[in-house]
């Protein structure tokens, strides 16, 4: 199949404001001559991202997005002049532009992050930086993309993004062995004092940064004011926090291809339809890639999607599985997703778990034996926390963003993905079969050196290469471990992290409650009144 059969193209986009596809070829929707690196853990991005910063100079750029941040993060653990506020606070004081879209954040005591996220912009402002918290979202939203865009003024070679799931906070410097981040927010205790963390973020090189700097870009030139509250208008004022974003810079061409790079890359984002004459001017209704992407991608898959992902929820996700599953026959789903929430409120827990459990039923309806769900864990048994937003179906399509497979990230909350597509591989696309198979690796307990090349990954993963193969290890991976919990954890652990994820019990009452607070608060509606009306995207 041809990339165009997998992709979807400027006009399927359907959001005629943005300009994020203005420099690519007719009705193209990405960016060729890419090089895309896949950065498994926190640990592995911020050792990646801290010298890169540390590079920058008079007149470079470094533009960035958070859902949270926590000045006082380390990117390097053993070393105190990397708390993120520092080493960008040194950026700006070095002549770079510095500026950050962090959003704003609901009650802390609501287990959100406002404070912090507050400190967090007032100290890069003291230094000569400009961040702003955003709060132009629909009613119960958030700004939810993770990206950082470096741009170098002298050597535009050198230019680089970073895309995914991993906020600049607490909890996410991790690493392969799960021990957590020290630097930790809380959450439920099973995940301990420190919670174990699984993400992934993506490092883009070449055109591809071009891109991701017009998603900054859009969001910073809206003129819509950054909140509408007059008791924040109030309090950013007697605070003195910067509520006027400064103008940009003129936008300079793209970075040049990289030469035999064979990566394509589209970006695929949503926002959400604001309503009540408050829309975006880059994207009026709303733009919902994120979903149509999946959608046409799951439309051709035939032998494997694998997901990790935070959630699994929405009747409206499930049923973009359920006619795949049904004319595919061939088609298995491996689903690796927390064991359990990371709040263990009853107003978050219970209603997540009935979202889960009704979008899990749709699809295992459909399915049957070729949908399996898990959940990871570390080597003392820690659930480990999968943040992850990952996809990739038949080693062709791969993605890595901010998005979740659910109603909210497809419709509500404004999100960023990076769909790679990759030349390289013959019945496959090399890239897309490198990250499924170094996740498994993990998670089936083997070992791969950092630069394992492809031919000693499909050695140690050989068993994996197939879907069925891929299937069948997954499954005999999580019996095993879950047979020795079950025993009582006599004699040695069996290898691996893998857990099953057993059916949610609830009772018709819970189910009722959970349902309501479900679809108001956990997973809401972001799309135009005739898109839901038509359940479509």
């Amino acid at each position: 199949m041809s990339i165009r059969e997998w992709l979807i193209t400027r006009s399927e986009r359907a959001n005629p404001r943005t300009t994020i596809d203005d420099r690519h070829p007719g009705d193209q929707a990405w960016s060729d001559g890419n090089v895309a690196t896949p950065l498994i853990h926190g640990r592995t991005y911020f050792a990646d991202l801290y010298p890169r910063i540390e590079a920058t100079g008079p007149g470079d750029l470094l533009w960035f997005t958070d859902w949270r941040g926590d000045p006082d993060e380390r990117l390097v653990a053993d070393d105190p002049n990397s708390a993120i506020v520092a080493v960008l606070a040194r950026a700006a004081r070095r002549g770079v532009d510095v500026r950050g879209l962090v959003w704003r954040s609901h009650w802390d005591r609501l287990a959100f992050s406002g404070a912090e996220n507050r400190r967090f912009g007032e100290q890069l402002q003291s230094a000569g930086a400009e961040v702003l918290l955003d709060m132009r979202v629909r009613t119960g939203g958030s700004h939810h993309q993770k990206f950082i865009v470096i741009r170098h003024r002298d050597d535009p070679g050198r230019d680089v993004a970073y895309v995914g799931g991993i906020d600049l906070c607490h909890s996410r410097r991790d690493d392969h062995d799960h021990h957590g981040d020290p630097q930790a927010q809380d959450m439920a205790e099973e995940f301990g004092d420190s919670p174990p963390w699984h993400d992934v973020q993506v490092r883009l090189e070449g055109p591809a940064v071009h891109d991701v700097e017009t998603v900054f870009r859009e969001r910073w030139n809206d003129p819509t004011p950054l909140s509408r509250s007059p008791i924040r208008k109030l309090a950013d004022k007697l605070r003195g926090d910067d509520t006027d974003p400064d103008p940009l810079p003129d936008q300079t061409p793209p970075p040049p291809a990289i030469p035999g790079a064979t990566h394509h890359v589209q970006l695929l984002r949503t926002y959400p339809n604001l309503r009540h004459g408050r829309d975006y001017p880059y994207a009026r209704g709303g733009e919902r890639s994120v979903a149509r992407g999946y959608s046409k991608a799951l439309e051709r898959a035939e032998h494997l999607i694998y997901i990790e992902d935070q959630y699994l929820w929405s009747k409206d996700v499930a049923e973009q599985f359920i006619e795949t599953l049904q004319t595919s026959p061939d088609l298995h789903v491996i689903a690796v997703l927390p064991q359990v929430p990371d709040q263990s409120s009853p107003l978050s827990r219970t209603p997540q778990l009935y979202g889960r459990d009704q979008a899990v039923r749709l699809i295992e309806e459909a399915g049957g034996d070729r949908f399996a769900l898990y959940g990871i864990e570390n080597l003392a048994g820690t659930p480990v926390y999968v943040h992850a937003k990952v996809c990739v179906m038949d080693d062709r399509w791969a993605t890595i963003g901010s998005d979740n497979f659910n109603r909210r990230s497809w419709t509500h909350d404004s999100e960023l993905s990076a769909v790679v597509w990759d030349d390289e591989g013959e019945d496959h696309n090399a890239y897309a079969r490198r990250l499924r198979l170094r996740l498994a690796a993990e998670h089936l307990g083997r070992e791969l050196p950092p630069g394992a090349a492809d031919a000693e990954i499909a050695r140690v993963m050989a068993d994996c290469l197939t879907a069925e193969g891929m299937f069948a290890a997954y499954a005999d991976c999580a019996r095993r471990l879950d047979d020795w919990h079950d025993g009582g954890r006599v004699g040695q652990r069996p290898p691996g992290r893998l857990r099953s994820i057993p059916p949610v019990e609830q009772s018709r009452f819970t189910q009722a409650w959970a349902r309501v607070v479900y679809e108001v608060l956990h997973d809401p509606d972001g799309r135009p009144k005739p898109l839901r009306r038509a359940a479509r995207f």
